[in-house]
């Protein structure tokens, strides 16, 4: 059951780095990201997959020395593109015709309406409703590493631009949002490992309108 493996995770503060995350459990942790909604179903992200020992080593040094990072067996990068693009619109828009073999009036006036609207806009503006759109498939690959028993800590205590220089995501139109160190919690020096999971009661979470 989902639920209980959300009570079983944490924010993992010490990895086994003798422990490697399965291959298998990896690619279904970032295929839970690809499946995520995003606006407009234009998927503005990507998600990069670092293992190389030396590049997490330097991304660590840039994440507070976080490390996870590198005790970890894998990073997950998430990185949204830096701004929408007639070309980018347009490639999601065609992918979609192309996969389900037909077309719409109503589906090329959307595509219509998003070309007149998202690039005239201000670049930033762009990117951020980009990032916003990775941390729902970042919040999904969190629930799916729980789901296999793989620890993850979920992380934006980074320095973006030097994530951004040492994976040389600029050049490839994308900006760093978010970490996610994958491994397998080592209870003995995590401080965190025991302590009870504390969230808001429920009545004070959540109001009904009826």
């Amino acid at each position: 059951m989902l639920l209980e493996k959300l009570n079983w995770r944490y924010a993992t503060k010490k990895m086994d780095p003798s422990k490697t995350v399965s291959e298998d459990k990896v690619e279904r942790i970032v295929e839970a990201a690809r499946l995520a909604p995003t606006s407009s179903g234009l998927q503005p992200f990507e998600v990069i997959v670092v293992t190389n020992d030396d590049v997490r080593a330097k991304i660590r040094e840039v994440a507070w020395n976080q490390a996870q990072i590198t005790e970890g067996s894998h990073l997950l990068v998430f990185a949204a593109w830096d701004n929408y693009t007639v070309e980018r619109i347009n490639t999601m828009f065609d992918l979609v015709n192309k996969e389900r073999n037909f077309t719409s009036e109503g589906w090329e006036n959307y595509r219509q309406m998003l070309l007149n609207t998202y690039p005239p806009r201000d670049a930033e503006v762009n990117f951020e409703h980009a990032a916003r759109q990775a941390y729902i498939a970042f919040g999904m690959s969190i629930a799916q590493a729980a789901f296999e028993g793989v620890d993850a800590t979920p992380m934006e205590g980074f320095e973006p631009a030097k994530v951004d220089e040492i994976l040389g995501l600029r050049a490839r139109g994308l900006r760093s949002v978010t970490l996610l160190p994958l491994g397998y919690r080592q209870p003995d020096g995590d401080w965190l490992v025991n302590l009870k999971k504390v969230r808001r009661a429920q009545e004070d979470f959540v109001s009904t309108v009826r």
